[in-house]
């Protein structure tokens, strides 16, 4: 599984990777989690606003910080 935060390094961002890591962590899942700070590549896929949260190539959250048990549910 290939978990991407997308977002230039904002509090927001940096709050919504810990709780992915977090959600991982609870769910027992593997995962890579990645960061994604180019602009060209976060508007590519088709986001507009930070931070985002990217599964495996699908957009799931956009604008918005998850909790850790939001972003479990979708693992």
């Amino acid at each position: 599984m290939k978990i991407q935060i997308l977002g230039a390094g904002c509090p927001k961002c940096k709050q919504l990777e810990a709780h992915a890591r977090e959600a991982v962590a609870t769910k027992g899942v593997e995962a890579k989690i990645e960061k994604v700070t180019d602009i060209d590549e976060i508007m590519e896929m088709g986001v507009m606003m930070t931070p985002a949260l990217v599964i495996d190539g699908e957009v799931k959250s956009v604008g918005k910080v998850l909790t850790p048990d939001q972003i479990a549910a979708q693992l």
